[in-house]
């Protein structure tokens, strides 16, 4: 029963719900979800931890970096977050895609620029 009342919990948050929006594209490293919600880290990374405790996210580990997708593996969360997503109009997250667009141009502007060992560029893309 605790493993339904996290997943609800997680999802009960508009800054949750909207990191999940932004992850239905695929996989995000957390310097792009900061960008893209315009928020400190520690607030974001606050919100991330619940989403995974509640089995809705998963990470992984790239250098010092942390990127998050989408845990699918489960039909009851994934057909959940799949109603979520139906429910939630693309315009109410216009501002946050715009940020993260952005920002991810930006992060392709300075890894063409410098190569290698520029580690201010977040991530390595």
């Amino acid at each position: 029963m605790n493993d339904i009342l996290n997943v609800f919990k997680a999802l009960s948050d508009k800054t949750r719900l909207r990191i999940l929006k932004l992850l239905e594209h695929g996989e995000l490293c957390v310097c792009d979800i900061v960008a893209s919600l315009d928020m400190i880290q520690p607030k974001v990374s606050f919100h991330l931890s619940t989403l995974k405790d509640a089995g809705l996210i998963k990470d992984r580990k790239q250098g010092k970096w942390i990127h998050y997708s989408i845990e699918d593996s489960d039909m009851f969360r994934r057909f959940l977050l799949l109603s979520a997503f139906e429910r939630i109009k693309d315009e109410s997250l216009k501002e946050d895609r715009e940020r993260l667009k952005e920002f991810l141009q930006g992060k392709k502007q300075k890894s063409n620029v410098v190569q290698l060992g520029d580690r201010k560029s977040c991530c390595g893309r």
